[in-house]
């Protein structure tokens, strides 16, 4: 699923999406690093929820997102599994490296394999 928002009622549309969907990539709409994330979450079986924000949005929808990962601003791409802040692409690749990325998907309930 892939959400393109492009109003600042959006915000609270993506925030419901984290809540629900087990595996999810909150990114500036067009972002490449977005794409790699997305491609490195795929090469392990899960099949992350995209949500896109248009540039004039993201400083908004950081602060919902900083309510959802615990009151930390986060930066975009981020990832939540389970609903709760994951990280970004950094914590994608070194939990990837070290093999826990997997096991991590799979209690959250977000591996499609």
């Amino acid at each position: 699923m892939q959400r393109r928002l492009s109003s600042a009622a959006g915000a609270a549309e993506c925030k419901s999406m984290v809540e629900e969907s087990p595996v999810v990539v909150v990114a500036r709409r067009g972002c490449c690093m977005s794409f790699v994330v997305r491609r490195l979450l795929q090469s392990v079986g899960a099949n992350p929820a995209m949500c896109e924000v248009e540039e004039r949005h993201v400083d908004e929808l950081a602060r919902h997102l900083a309510e959802a990962g615990g009151g930390v601003l986060m930066q975009l791409p981020a990832v939540f599994v389970g609903g709760r802040w994951f990280g970004g692409t950094e914590r994608v690749i070194a939990t990837l490296i070290r093999e826990e990325l997997r096991p991590l998907l799979k209690q959250a309930g977000g591996l499609w394999l």
